[in-house]
């Protein structure tokens, strides 16, 4: 006889990911460019804050095989630069959606599982921060906070944690008058445990892809605002105020090397983390389950 193989759901869910090509590669493009930005120093003979003002022929120049990249108008290498500002901006996302998972999964397990007044009170709540015109709240913290990422972490985790509160308290709502729960309530097993332990993980598979594609998200808008000169400032790098060079004609028209590398970067990164989104949807979704 043979030996049952049956696999567990995450077993399941992990073949059912390895099958899906696109995914899988944008895993590896993702794992790529991280770890490009990690081991930058170790790959470019430059320093991010490196300038050549006094050597007119370093400075302003297009793509060559010393600087691949070229370099700006202060002679910085823009290869290097460009994943220095990978470790800000990713960084910033995975920051930014870790404090507002925590922040989320908590009120949302709370409001789920108690209901009633506690349940009102945090909705409520949450309804308040969505209906917060983003711009505007932005810009009155960057006036009161000042620019940096710090006051980005801030504006983009109060406004985004409502988003995933609602959602565990939904799927929680639905697991609480499941038959096990009952039986755990029966046991005398205490609150903490049973949310802890028998409802959050049920619902973690919502919470990883809710966290995949609210990286893209955050990537997206941290450029916007840097965009606009209301995130991280100058002289430190992220992809979004390289782009920031793009707002004067000249250099859109005549020096691509300035702004084509950070949007290209910005391009491949949010749209592999919303195909690592999709494929974890359908790997981890129960009903394509055999």
């Amino acid at each position: 006889m043979k030996k049952d193989r049956s696999q567990s759901f995450w077993g399941n869910a992990l073949q059912r990911f390895r099958k899906d090509k696109k995914a899988l590669i944008s895993f590896y493009i993702l794992l790529a460019i991280v770890l490009g930005c990690i081991f930058v120093p170790l790959v470019s003979p430059y320093s991010m804050e490196q300038t050549e003002t006094s050597n007119e022929a370093i400075r302003d120049r297009a793509p060559s095989s010393a600087h691949i990249l070229g370099t700006d108008d202060l002679g910085r290498d823009i290869f290097t630069r460009l994943f220095y500002a990978g470790r800000i901006s990713l960084g910033l996302a995975l920051i930014v959606v870790f404090i507002e998972c925590v922040i989320g999964i908590i009120l949302g397990s709370i409001a789920g599982f108690y209901g009633g007044i506690a349940d009102t009170i945090i909705m409520r709540l949450s309804e308040i921060f969505m209906s917060f015109p983003f711009m505007i709240f932005a810009i009155t913290a960057t006036a009161i906070l000042g620019t940096g990422v710090k006051t980005l972490i801030i504006v983009l985790t109060i406004l985004s944690w409502p988003s995933i509160a609602r959602i565990v308290r939904g799927q929680i709502l639905t697991l609480r008058e499941m038959e096990y729960m009952e039986a755990c309530e029966a046991l005398g097993i205490s609150d903490l445990k049973r949310m802890f332990k028998h409802l959050l993980p049920n619902v973690l598979a919502y919470i990883i892809v809710y966290a995949t594609l609210g990286m893209a998200g955050v990537i997206l808008t941290e450029t916007s605002m840097s965009f606009l000169g209301l995130g991280v400032s100058p002289p430190t790098p992220t992809w979004g105020n390289m782009m920031q060079e793009a707002r004067n004609f000249r250099v859109l028209k005549e020096k691509w090397w300035y702004w084509i590398p950070p949007g290209v970067s910005i391009f491949i990164s949010v749209m592999c983390f919303n195909l690592l989104g999709d494929g974890l949807r359908d790997a981890i979704d129960p009903k394509l389950k055999r």
